[in-house]
């Protein structure tokens, strides 16, 4: 449910290095589950700069709109534009297809700071 491979944050979101140097970070599955079905996503625009734990997008459910925060500071170097007409992918597949927003973080190593999978394991389970 939380692939180890990545980080996360306490925001609910996780963040994925490349081998380019950048970032991909989309919303958990505990969030999207939580959320129930996503109907809109508002992301940040290409080369747009971002603050670290500040929002820079919505995610809107049948239940709620949530923001969506920046798990590191950069700027945005891609949008997953498949979900402006297929947001439901979110739901599918969080990890995967449903990625949100790539980084090119200003400073990479910022993703050591962020939790683990068993961190973030630990964090939905005291929720």
């Amino acid at each position: 449910m939380y692939p180890e491979e990545l980080r996360y944050t306490a925001e609910h979101e996780w963040v994925r290095s490349t081998d380019a140097g950048t970032v991909v970070f989309g919303i958990t599955e505990y969030a999207q589950d939580a959320l129930g079905d996503i109907v809109f996503v508002s992301l940040p625009d290409v080369g747009a700069t971002l603050s670290a734990a500040q929002p820079c997008g919505e995610v809107e459910s049948t239940k709620s709109v949530s923001d969506l925060y920046a798990p590191l500071a950069g700027e945005v170097i891609g949008r997953n534009s498949a979900l402006d007409a297929a947001p439901e992918i979110v739901n599918t597949d969080p990890y995967g297809e449903g990625w949100m927003v790539e980084v090119r973080p200003v400073n990479p190593t910022d993703i050591d700071g962020l939790l683990s999978a068993a961190d973030y394991r630990a964090l939905v389970e005291k929720a």
